[in-house]
């Protein structure tokens, strides 16, 4: 008989994290399943609406499109590694202050997604038609989401 798991060994949120996983198991189950990370979010299971936008080596990626041995010797980010403590990330801010969510299901993978093009330097205009252009939310219409990276650009810059 095959041995179906492998030992895994990644900095999750900034802690050095080894793990024995299935080896078909998806790095979004076991990130709440078995890290108790609910923050990442799976809506549609085929990366389209990126919910489940965590990031891996500081990219954005679509955890329910890649299998938890992948991460061995990444480090991974989830949502719940923005706040420091009780205080919000500015983005988060933003987003709270310009009413970008509503449901918040998406919220997760919005906030990976556009700390990463912060991250990187990208523009507002960027980060609004291209980074937000790869997620889909079903309440906001989007206007107070492009409020909250208009504000954080602004706020980075002054």
């Amino acid at each position: 008989m095959t041995d179906h798991t492998r030992s895994v060994t990644f900095t999750l949120n900034g802690v050095e994290c080894t793990r024995t996983v299935p080896v078909r198991e998806l790095l979004s189950d076991f990130l709440r399943h078995d890290r108790g990370l609910t923050g990442t979010h799976v809506g549609c299971e085929q990366g389209v609406c990126g919910a489940c936008t965590i990031l891996v080596d500081g990219t954005p990626i679509r955890s329910c499109l890649m299998l938890a041995v992948q991460v061995d010797g990444s480090s991974v980010e989830t949502v719940e590694s923005l706040a420091e403590g009780d205080e919000l990330s500015s983005f988060q801010t933003s987003m709270k202050e310009n009413h970008g969510l509503q449901c918040g299901f998406c919220t997760p993978g919005i906030l990976m997604s556009v700390t990463a093009a912060q991250r990187q330097g990208r523009s507002a205009e960027e980060t609004e038609s291209e980074v937000l252009g790869g997620h889909i939310c079903r309440c906001t219409g989007y206007s107070g989401i492009r409020a909250a990276i208009r504000q954080t650009w602004m706020e980075a810059h002054e």
